[in-house]
């Protein structure tokens, strides 16, 4: 059985005159009448959990789905679980459910970047191939994915990477998993199955701030959330640099023992340790920065708010 979970994103909006655009309309019911496609993969049964927009989806929110998913995942005859979302946020929720659910049975999160008026509408190959990949043998093991646009992709390194197309979801520190082609799911000889789990919160409590180093930036946004937050997540220039006194506020909360996650606004590529001039990542991290390592900087402010509470270190038990 292929659990299909609807939460809504645009997959489920249609447009609306009175409001002036797109607004959540179909159920999980109405969805699977538009796509016929779902009896390839096997018996189904479909779930309402919500209806709606991925901006709408706060930590309290996520962790119930988080908790619902990890139950329907206990249940005898399920072999895998899709999950309708909007993609605006799917990145963070997919990575909540990748670093939190057991990898036994997987778990495929999927939504669209048309609504199913359009002509271009890819709600309906979104649904099928990630039913057909929920429902595959070898997806045993290997935990939560996204797939879109007939791609696979690991839910830890799946970033929403342009803002209107449907092919907007990449891997770019990592690598697709595999593939969907004409209803066959190939994986990649060299994709790994998901590691065990460590230590997991009861709750997302840790409450994190993101920041950008933006040129000239004098640290009074850093210092302003510092009272606020539990922890930062800087995005830095590069290879992790900022402006010198960007460097001194973020040194302020090293000071009071909030730990502060190094990220880099690059669309490839890692914080690391090179540069040592006033303000460089390898000072910042020599005083006590956290390196991101291979995640965007979404996926490294999800890490920190799962890590802080849990009360572990950022990613401890995870590959850096």
């Amino acid at each position: 059985m292929i659990h299909l979970l609807f939460t809504g994103g645009t997959i489920s909006m249609q447009r609306s005159s009175e409001a002036g655009g797109a607004v959540p309309a179909l159920d999980g019911a109405a969805l699977v009448g538009l796509a016929p496609g779902l009896a390839a993969a096997g018996p189904i049964t479909v779930e309402d959990w919500g209806r709606y927009p991925a901006s709408h989806m706060g930590l309290d929110r996520l962790w119930a789905l988080r908790n619902r998913v990890a139950e329907i995942a206990a249940t005898s005859g399920v072999r895998g679980i899709v999950i309708t979302h909007g993609t605006d946020t799917l990145e963070e929720t997919a990575y909540l459910l990748a670093r939190t659910l057991d990898p036994t049975v997987p778990v495929v999160v999927t939504g669209a970047m048309r609504t199913s008026e359009e002509e271009e509408w890819d709600g309906r190959q979104n649904l099928v191939d990630s039913a057909l990949v929920a429902g595959a043998r070898d997806s045993r093991g290997r935990g939560t994915m996204v797939v879109l646009h007939g791609t696979v992709l690991s839910g830890l390194e799946a970033v929403k990477t342009d803002a209107g197309e449907v092919d907007t979801f990449r891997a770019p520190r990592g690598m697709p998993l595999g593939i969907v082609e004409q209803g066959v799911v190939r994986f990649s000889a060299t994709a790994r199955r998901a590691a065990p789990l460590p230590t997991l919160p009861t709750a997302l409590t840790a409450r994190i701030a993101m920041l950008p180093a933006v040129v000239g930036d004098g640290g009074a946004l850093v210092d302003a959330a510092r009272a606020a937050y539990d922890g930062l997540v800087l995005v830095a220039f590069g290879r992790g640099n900022m402006q010198p006194a960007l460097a001194a506020a973020a040194q302020r909360w090293f000071d009071e023992g909030k730990p502060v996650v190094l990220a880099t606004r690059c669309f490839t590529g890692e914080v690391l340790p090179i540069y040592a001039f006033e303000g460089g990542g390898a000072r910042l991290i020599q005083a006590g920065a956290i390196p991101a390592g291979p995640r965007a900087p979404s996926q490294a402010w999800m890490e920190l708010v799962v890590s802080r509470s849990a009360g572990m270190a950022y990613g401890a038990g995870m590959e850096a």
